[in-house]
């Protein structure tokens, strides 16, 4: 009895291990989903990557506008003749044109420093010298040196100086508009366009213009 109850139990175990598969089912996997959660993975990597390589950009200040200097004006260098033949004739170390004047009798018009409005016209009158041997005439007169010029027009000589004789000379002036003090400095030219007389010898008129 005994043994055909081992006999049976060892058939049902025998019946169910051949049953039983021989390995165990593994599920199969979702490809689609293994897919899209590696994608989302790539895309944070490289969101992560790019914020810990972003450069920051640090503001620069403009740049300060530069102060313009203004350039100063040079002042002209005077030239004065050599011409051969402003030589004395027959007098050694004389020349042929030359003038000075008397300091007291110098401004007949407009001594310096006069108050003068915004654009008013004035002239300016000289009383000076020929201290040459050459007379002068048509052709010479009053010519601009440097400072302001101030619209300066020489008026023509008209009558014949002799050596030695005095004569008065002008120039017709305009004012600047601009408020402030103006000079204006000028000498004699021959016909030929040759400055001359010494730099001792130049005359001026000064403006203040208020």
């Amino acid at each position: 009895m005994k043994t055909k109850l081992f006999i049976l139990t060892l058939l049902i175990v025998l019946m169910l291990a051949a049953c039983a598969p021989a390995t165990p089912v593994v599920p199969t996997p979702d490809i689609l989903a293994v897919r899209t959660s590696a994608a989302y993975t790539v895309v944070a990597e490289f969101t992560l990557t790019a914020s810990a390589f972003t450069p920051t950009f640090t503001p620069v200040p403009p740049t300060e506008t530069p102060t313009l200097v203004p350039t100063p004006t040079e002042t002209p260098t005077i030239t004065y003749a050599t011409d051969p033949t402003q030589i004395a004739l027959g007098t050694p170390g004389q020349l042929c044109d030359d003038y000075s004047w008397e300091i007291a009798s110098l401004d007949v018009t407009i001594p310096d420093g006069t108050v003068m409005t915004p654009g008013q016209e004035f002239v300016k009158t000289w009383k000076i010298k020929n201290t040459g041997i050459c007379t002068w005439g048509e052709g010479y007169s009053p010519i601009f040196s440097y400072g302001e010029k101030m619209n300066g027009q020489p008026v023509p000589m008209t009558s014949v100086v002799a050596p030695g004789q005095e004569v008065e000379i002008s120039v017709n002036f305009k004012a600047p508009d601009k408020i402030g003090e103006y000079g204006s400095y000028w000498q004699m030219v021959n016909p030929k366009g040759i400055t001359f007389g010494s730099k001792e010898y130049i005359v001026s008129v000064k403006v203040i213009v208020q």
